[in-house]
């Protein structure tokens, strides 16, 4: 019940903090200066905050939280694991080390191709870092806390899935930067990131709540990214920024951990 009750907690403030607090900050602020402020950041809508958007992700961190303490469950592999050998775990290289990367690294292929994506290789290449930042952080800081033991018994860093998480936060990014262009692009990614999933569940590396807690954590961390651009793009770019009303003023804060605590790093330059 700890473990529950610590990352449920944990999940509110990734979602509420910072994602909430500054896009509802840069709405306000870019509603009184709509007038008379012309950015470079593009994107327009998929830079709002919207309380809908955190139905999905956080439908998913619960399902995973919740389901992690119910044992049929959480066991659910789907046929595609070997729970009798679970003590045995896989070595050396395996196919999800890679193919986790598939979705995010989909961007790229597609905007060396020609097709044309909401953000600029510069400014979806930030997003993207601070996606993988948020995403890595959040899982890295759960595992701590929850201290679940994986299903081949190798440690107790199972829940939640790191690779899940990376691969739902790339799916994610992909289908933000291309919803305008098909909505299948946005499919093929989350495709790709269900597989790493499955994936991770037939190697006896994760429970089926392990790999669902990741995907949530990985979609909320790549739209918190999105909410915040705004804020980190005038704090990295203000030089190129004019805007009558907020000058120069930029305002970013980010999680981190470093082995030994996690926080909240804020930057203000004025």
């Amino acid at each position: 019940m700890r473990r529950l009750v610590s990352f449920i907690l944990l999940a509110a403030l990734v979602a509420l903090m910072p994602g909430k607090v500054y896009a509802q900050w840069l709405v306000q602020k870019d509603t009184l200066a709509a007038h008379n402020c012309t950015t470079v950041c593009k994107g327009g809508d998929s830079h709002k905050f919207r309380p809908q958007q955190l139905i999905a992700p956080a439908a998913l961190l619960a399902v995973g939280a919740i389901g992690s303490t119910i044992d049929d469950f959480k066991e659910i592999d789907f046929g595609l694991a070997d729970r009798g050998h679970h003590k045995t775990p896989h070595s050396g290289f395996v196919a999800e080390d890679l193919v986790q990367y598939v979705p995010a690294a989909g961007f790229y292929a597609l905007k060396l191709s020609g097709v044309k994506s909401v953000h600029n290789y510069r400014d979806a290449s930030v997003i993207l870092v601070a996606s993988y930042g948020i995403t890595a952080v959040a899982t890295k800081v759960v595992k701590e806390i929850a201290g679940v033991q994986r299903p081949n018994g190798v440690d107790d860093k199972s829940f939640p899935s790191g690779h899940s998480a990376v691969a739902f936060m790339g799916a994610e990014f992909l289908r933000m930067e291309y919803k305008d262009v098909s909505p299948w692009i946005g499919v093929a990614g989350y495709a790709v990131a269900t597989g790493t999933a499955l994936a991770r569940i037939g190697h006896n590396e994760h429970w089926l709540t392990d790999v669902v807690a990741g995907a949530g954590i990985g979609i909320l961390g790549t739209r918190v990214a999105y909410w915040i651009y705004p804020s980190v793009q005038r704090l990295l770019f203000g030089k190129i920024f004019k805007c009558k009303d907020m000058g120069n003023t930029a305002f970013m804060g980010l999680p981190y951990y470093d082995g030994t605590g996690a926080g909240v790093s804020l930057a203000l330059r004025f």
